[in-house]
């Protein structure tokens, strides 16, 4: 069979949650925060494969979702990055939004790569509350 249009249901991922945590030593009263970032999420990127002529593989297989970033740690310590989802596309493949109908990309050329979703931003953590004022 022939496919020369797919639906593709993309999510992008979501940022990991700061953490909340104390530094605490045994000779250092009031140590402070020292959470971390939670890491950014994953991206959706559309690329150009020259050698593919086809949409069939998204005819099985039409959800795809964008990694998460992961959480926060203790001593200042930022989360991963979630992973990126990487689809791979014939050249002169046109991509619309649904809803809408608006073009959003048009990939015509080799190793053309457009970002169609970004992730999440991660989340603060408690260290980046503090102040002169405010250690705790």
């Amino acid at each position: 069979m022939f496919y020369d249009e797919a639906k593709v249901f993309v999510q992008s991922g979501s940022g990991g949650d700061g953490m909340i945590s104390f530094r605490r030593e045994k000779h250092v009263p009031r140590g402070g925060p020292n959470g971390g970032d939670g890491g950014v999420g994953g991206d959706v990127i559309f690329t150009v494969n020259p050698s593919s002529n086809l949409l069939i593989r998204y005819h099985r297989k039409s959800h795809f979702k964008a990694g998460n970033g992961k959480h926060g740690g203790g001593k200042n310590m930022t989360g991963a990055r979630g992973e990126d989802v990487l689809l791979e596309v014939p050249p002169g493949t046109l991509i619309r939004d649904e809803a809408t109908g608006n073009l959003l990309a048009d990939l015509t050329e080799p190793n053309d790569e457009v970002v169609i979703l970004r992730g999440g931003h991660g989340g603060r953590g408690n260290s980046r509350f503090k102040s002169s004022t405010n250690q705790a």
